[in-house]
């Protein structure tokens, strides 16, 4: 066993067992693959362990690999909060925060907390639309934190996540404005019946928030409206909506789009658990500033207390453990508008 590890070797060990392919833990790392096998062989090397099984069609770990990758992880974050405490006044790099849209919500709510709280760190808005595209640029490193449904994400994804709640967020129901029912302040479920909501259908982004929809509607008569054109903006967002006349299911604190009326769903309430994800393992200041404004924000406003009555996916509204960020608890889930 060496005395030392390099970190560049434990990196790129780290990135090839989460990608569990070599040409994309490359591009994740920005290196050639060539150099990122010759790591992993070298660290197999000094470490005297296969950590690798490699076949022409996949790449699995061996149980030495899976023994070494929480550990790997661990030394890593060292080495990462080592640098932040004394690296002679460098700034730890921009962290990458998907807040969906661009526009009011509670992810917005919460980096603009955060930025309050730690005004040396840089945190820098994106814009990704869709928890299932964002967790996947989260796990191969394009991305830090993002906010929604994490229930609503595949298994082996959430694997390499982690988690906390934010918010039981409302739903609300997006008309054209020449809508039946867009002249009433709320929406009561069963008025949609017989409606094709949209909610993402066929957009490879937004699959946690399709099955969210379906739970939902599910012996309700409300069907999930058919695939539409991916909209980037409020003018493109307006023509669709204008094109196929369909409700559309969002947050309650989805912008404002023209030529739409949004309103709350009601009969029962329906909520979406909304959860801030990020990369297992994965350390930074301004991460702490986002869990604690989270926190801060959940605590003053009650976000994390469901109304009497009110709908969740599962049916059910466990309480979050104080400090729980594991991905397995169905209460810590988010949406996607």
């Amino acid at each position: 066993m060496p005395r030392d590890v390099e970190p560049r070797l434990l990196r790129g060990f780290v990135a090839c067992a989460e990608e569990l392919h070599f040409t994309r833990a490359a591009a994740r790392l920005y290196v050639a693959q060539q150099a990122l096998s010759r790591d992993v062989r070298r660290l197999e090397r000094d470490l005297g362990a296969a950590l690798f099984v490699r076949t022409t069609r996949q790449v699995e770990l061996t149980p030495d690999g899976e023994r070494l990758l929480p550990l790997a992880r661990r030394v890593l974050r060292a080495h990462e909060e080592l640098a932040a405490a004394f690296g002679g006044g460098a700034e730890p790099r921009a962290l990458l925060v998907d807040v969906n849209t661009d526009g009011p919500g509670t992810g917005r709510t919460v980096l603009e907390r955060a930025r309050e709280l730690a005004p040396d760190c840089e945190l820098m808005a994106r814009f990704e639309s869709g928890l299932t595209h964002a967790a996947a640029e989260i796990a191969a490193g394009r991305l830090d934190v993002s906010f929604g449904y994490a229930d609503g994400l595949g298994p082996a994804l959430r694997a390499r996540l982690e988690r906390c709640p934010v918010r039981y967020e409302p739903l609300a129901v997006l008309l054209p404005e020449g809508h039946a029912l867009a002249g009433r302040d709320a929406v009561p479920l069963d008025a949609l019946a017989g409606e094709s909501v949209y909610a993402g259908a066929g957009n490879p982004r937004t699959l946690e928030w399709t099955g969210l929809a379906r739970e939902l509607f599910a012996g309700r008569g409300i069907e999930v409206a058919p695939p539409a054109p991916v909209a980037m903006g409020k003018e493109e967002f307006g023509r669709v909506m204008a094109k196929t006349g369909n409700p559309v299911l969002v947050a309650v604190d989805f912008p404002d789009m023209p030529g739409c009326v949004k309103r709350p769903l009601t009969g029962p309430v329906p909520l979406s658990p909304l959860s801030m994800v990020w990369r297992k393992g994965f350390g930074h200041p301004g991460l702490d500033a986002l869990r604690t404004a989270a926190a801060g924000l959940a605590a003053e406003r009650g976000w994390l207390v469901p109304p009497a009555g009110s709908w969740t996916p599962g049916g059910s509204h466990p309480a979050p453990r104080a400090g729980e960020s594991k991905v397995s608890r169905r209460s810590s889930g988010g949406d996607r508008g």
